[in-house]
């Protein structure tokens, strides 16, 4: 061993070299690139399979002209046994009473946006989710909506901000879904301001110091939800069918049987286990995902997330959640699909809640696309994926 050998020691000896003009870092075990990233139009982003839209409804037997006109997910619904507990934590967590009734039994909690509250807490003698509530056109599409299996009646929501109307229906594994008419919108809270951003080149902020307050990251809307389902195909085509919910992703696994491409005729081992659907609105530009189901051994909801403004309102509220002790499950980190900055949380009654931001906006042009399920198809960066998010 040389003098030098013995001085540094092999670590620094194995040092990067510097970054050559191609942009490439060499090392002992290869060239790599630096990191980088880019927004690149949708059909650029495609992974190994994409289809358009209306193709894809076709191939599947979908007809548009049936569907039930969804225009937006307004709100979610919960029952809790505790609902002083779960009040403090969704106050944590960036969202405001909207609403009370007055035996403290139902809460509705509202965000900065339009809609009169996005999150509705019920007492009850356990946890239960009572399922995402969609905005749809017209009453006629309620109307439409109580000839459907399993689906209540029209009712007036007496007792809640803003009223409306409201059917629950039942999905082919027992999910409730409610659709809603007829609910006035409230005042828009005011934004928070949009942070100045320096980069290397582009310097617009010249005295000009940014500056933060600690506290609970303010809820803007409500973006999406997903479920775990037995039967991933059926549930498929009962959403796809009877609502303008529109796959933007597929997951895959490798089918242990061969079974045959209906595109193309060729023998396929894939099998779809995971889709993110969107709201179609034709050319308006609209969330990446509303809607998203898994296939699973058993039949639950998996979570519920809530938009809030920027990178730095997620970090500091999840640092807010942290110091008031409630639990992280994963987070934070940035989506592959949809792109969207995450941070899930449990809440008190150990359903899981999540903090985003920047996602992706999709249009009826964007292709339907397919990507091999697994851990690394979660996330670009951020912690590794606990055991709790797949279950």
């Amino acid at each position: 061993m040389s003098e030098m050998q013995t001085i540094v020691g092999p670590s620094l000896l194995h040092r990067p070299e510097p970054i050559d003009a191609s942009g490439e870092l060499r090392t002992p075990h290869g060239n790599v690139h630096t990191n980088g990233g880019k927004s690149v139009p949708d059909v650029e982003a495609r992974s190994e399979k994409s289809e358009p839209l209306l193709s894809w409804q076709m191939r599947s037997g979908i007809e548009r002209s049936n569907q039930i006109r969804l225009v937006k997910l307004a709100h979610m619904r919960y029952q809790h046994p505790d609902i002083a507990k779960i009040t403090e934590f969704l106050k944590d967590f960036g969202m405001q009473v909207a609403q009370q009734s007055e035996d403290g039994a139902k809460v509705w909690f509202c965000g900065y946006g339009s809609d009169q509250y996005v999150y509705f807490a019920q007492k009850g003698p356990e946890k239960r989710f009572q399922g995402g509530t969609f905005e749809v056109e017209s009453m006629a599409d309620l109307e439409k909506a109580t000839q459907l299996p399993r689906a209540s009646g029209i009712e007036e929501m007496v007792d809640a901000p803003g009223r409306g109307y409201i059917v629950t229906i039942q999905d082919p594994e027992g999910f409730p879904i409610n659709l809603m008419y007829g609910q006035t919108l409230r005042r828009k809270g005011d934004p928070p301001p949009k942070i100045i951003l320096n980069d290397e080149t582009d310097k617009p902020r010249v005295r000009k110091f940014n500056r933060f307050t600690p506290g609970p990251a303010a809820v803007h809307k409500l973006g999406h939800y997903g479920l775990c389902v037995q039967n991933f195909e059926e549930q498929l085509k009962w959403y796809t069918r009877n609502f303008n919910l529109a796959p933007t992703d597929f997951l895959f696994v490798t089918s242990p049987k061969p079974k045959i491409d209906q595109q193309d005729g060729a023998q396929s081992l894939t099998k779809d286990v995971a889709v993110f659907a969107h709201i179609d609105r034709g050319a308006e530009p609209v969330d990446h995902h509303t809607f998203f189901m898994s296939a699973n051994p058993t039949s639950h909801v998996h979570h519920c997330s809530f938009e809030v403004h920027d990178y730095d309102t997620q970090h500091l509220g999840h640092q807010w959640l942290a110091r008031q002790g409630h639990n992280n499950v994963w987070g934070i980190g940035r989506h592959i699909l949809g792109s969207q900055i995450f941070d899930y949380w449990w809440d008190t009654s150990g359903n899981m809640i999540e903090h985003y931001t920047d996602g992706d906006l999709v249009t009826i042009e964007t292709p339907v696309t397919w990507g091999s399920a697994g851990d690394e198809s979660l996330a670009v960066w951020g912690p590794k994926v606990p055991e709790s998010f797949l279950q």
